[in-house]
């Protein structure tokens, strides 16, 4: 049954006497009584005081980031914050031939007539980074669940024109599409198909701004930064790490490659199709797919710097392997213009260059030993460099694909407000929480006390009361004053707490519960929680679920450290990395989760040091228990 009943002093005595029970005189809530194992038991919830600690990050180590950034973001809490990338290219394939000899070969040679100067010649060269798409598909009928009119039914006919999705999928024809081939006839009529490929479109997660509708600037510059694969200050045992803060690499800036204005951002495909070959009439070969280009950012590159820098150093020591290569062409610099609002998350590792060029070549027309019928043709080929390869983890095995090739973000960030910058400088046990990704903020929360001896004596009275924890939260409440008097802010959609000792998550992975299947990181580890509840659309509070925690501390007798509190981008990804931290005016080195790194968003929330017209929205911590009698 359910009743109500005071805490008696003496279950509670050991946090009445440090003060730091704010309910110790007010009725709780006693959800349940009744036996375990044939003894009668209680149940109740006590909440205790957290201070908060607001930290500044000066620097992030941004090498070797799943995700980079790039772009003007907008806070109107934060100020503006600039993204710029500086990456390393890499040859794919070493010492390459272009055409169908390498250049000391080129010459002609009375016994080889096919050997001929091939007048290589840059036709065009093409960067390519790739956005973050979303193609979650629930019902696996080819339409992205954001596009789809019924994502939990493959036979919904999301663009209809009387087939539906599955049917359109199976039938190569476009789903969001009524007239696939655009011939004027309906899909579900027209008995000829006369386009043999059609372009995705894909939902963009992760750009931001109000340039996403409007061209942007993206200017492409040669760096002769030198960027180290290997720390000689760790033996060359390790990867190099740079900075967010890094080199003032402007100062590196030589030739531009590119800079182009009429940038869109594409949530299509680009689909090139091959040319028709006259010789082979019972075959249309522009009806193939030569290339397709996803959604990302494409743009032309200078010709006359690759003929210079590339193809004219054919058979040179430049190309001969990607350790020559990378000291000779060290890197390029990209960075869009400072008055576009747009700010965007990269997969730079899908990231290439491709090089189109042209050369000359002898067609013997099938007789090899008889001059007089060759001829000479001007033929097309490409190359491919990469940028970086091998992020992520192997599915199979679970293990980290080595990175090859260095990129590094640098941030820049507006000097914050001073009520914040004085919050992020004080030592004090913080009123208002400041979250800010980047090299932005975070904070540290200490459970129980402001030192140890009181922390350390509410975990033993915990411990000798022989409660059994069967929840233990900790309710952040979002500061809407501040938010709304700003307008605009992106809401961070969900917090994430670690061990600062340990740099470990706060959840169990073992007892934790994720949806099936699911690609939506919101969607999994969801007894945890810490994500975003709104009303009204607007942001409230989050409650993070720290059980597994608090019974470390009481069971296993576990160290009470500081626990960190960031954003996150991705809830299961918890590694850690280098970050340049102010901490009582002075510099140190902390470990930061990355997934905070590639998040460029902020809010603020409520702290335990309020005000008392704020005392609802106080930071505390929540435990609800079972005791035996």
């Amino acid at each position: 049954m359910t009743f109500y009943k005071k805490i008696t002093i003496s279950v509670l005595s050991g946090f009445a006497i440090v003060g730091l029970l704010s309910s110790c005189e007010e009725e709780i809530t006693t959800i349940g009584e009744g036996l375990i194992g044939g003894e009668p038991f209680e149940t109740g919830k006590v909440i205790f005081d957290v201070f908060a600690y607001n930290k500044k990050i000066n620097a992030v180590k941004t090498s070797q980031l799943p995700i980079y950034q790039l772009g003007n973001f907008q806070d109107p809490i934060y100020g503006k914050t600039t993204a710029t990338i500086v990456s390393q290219v890499q040859l794919t394939a070493v010492n390459p031939i272009f055409g169908k000899f390498i250049q000391s070969e080129e010459a002609p040679v009375d016994t080889i007539p096919t050997r001929i100067a091939e007048n290589e010649t840059i036709k065009s060269v093409f960067l390519f980074i790739p956005y973050l798409t979303n193609f979650k598909d629930s019902d696996a009928d080819g339409v992205p669940d954001d596009l789809d009119v019924d994502p939990a039914d493959p036979n919904s006919d999301t663009d209809g024109d009387g087939l539906t999705d599955n049917q359109e999928r199976i039938s190569n024809l476009n789903p969001l599409s009524q007239d696939t081939d655009g011939d004027g006839i309906l899909d579900a009529v027209d008995t000829v198909n006369d386009k043999a490929a059609f372009a995705r479109e894909f939902v963009l997660d992760s750009i931001f701004g109000t340039g996403i509708n409007q061209p942007f600037n993206v200017k492409v510059q040669r760096s002769n930064f030198f960027l180290r694969d290997l720390d000689p200050a760790a033996n060359f045992q390790q990867s190099q790490e740079y900075f967010s803060n890094s080199p003032d690499f402007n100062s590196f800036l030589t030739e531009t490659i590119a800079d182009v204005d009429t940038l869109t951002v594409r949530n299509k495909e680009i689909l090139i199709f091959n040319t028709d070959d006259p010789d082979t009439e019972d075959v249309d070969e522009s009806r193939t797919v030569k290339t397709t280009i996803g959604a990302g950012i494409y743009m032309p590159l200078d010709a006359a710097f690759f003929q210079e820098n590339i193809l004219d150093k054919e058979s040179g020591a430049e190309l001969l392997n990607n350790q020559n290569f990378k000291n000779y062409l060290r890197g390029i610099h990209i960075s869009i213009r400072q008055s576009d609002d747009i700010y965007m998350l990269l997969n730079m590792f899908g990231a290439s260059i491709t090089m189109n060029y042209t050369y000359s070549s002898v067609n013997t027309n099938g007789t090899a030993t008889d001059v007089t019928d060759d001829t000479v043709e001007t033929l097309e080929s490409s190359y491919v460099f990469s940028l970086t390869t091998g992020s992520g983890i192997n599915p199979q095995t679970g293990q980290q694909i080595p990175i090859t090739g260095n990129v590094v973000n640098t941030f820049v960030n507006e000097s914050y407000p001073s009520e914040i910058l004085n919050a992020l400088n004080s030592p004090t046990n913080a009123e208002r929480i400041y979250l800010k990704g980047g090299a932005g903020a975070y904070a540290e929360l200490k459970l129980f006390g402001e030192d140890d001896a009181t922390g350390d004596n509410i975990i033993a009275q915990i411990k000798s009361n022989n409660w059994i924890i069967n929840e233990a939260s900790l309710v952040f409440y979002v500061d809407r004053e501040t938010l709304d008097a700003a307008g605009g802010t992106i809401e961070p959609p969900r917090l994430y707490l670690f061990n600062t000792a340990t740099n470990l998550q706060l959840y169990n992975p073992i007892t934790e519960f994720s949806e099936p299947s699911t690609t939506n990181t919101l969607r999994r580890i969801l007894f945890y929680d810490g994500l975003l509840s709104k009303e009204d659309d607007k942001g409230i509070k989050y409650r993070v679920r720290i059980t597994d925690y608090i019974n470390s501390l009481v069971l296993r007798d576990a160290e009470n450290v500081p626990i960190g509190l960031t954003l996150t981008s991705d809830i299961g990804n918890i590694a850690v990395g280098n970050a340049q931290v102010i901490e009582n005016g002075t510099e140190v080195s902390k470990k930061i989760p990355i997934m905070s790194i590639i998040n460029p968003l902020g809010t603020v929330l409520f702290g335990s040091n309020v005000d008392a017209s704020n005392l609802d929205k106080k930071l505390q911590l929540e435990i609800s228990y079972t005791k035996a009698n």
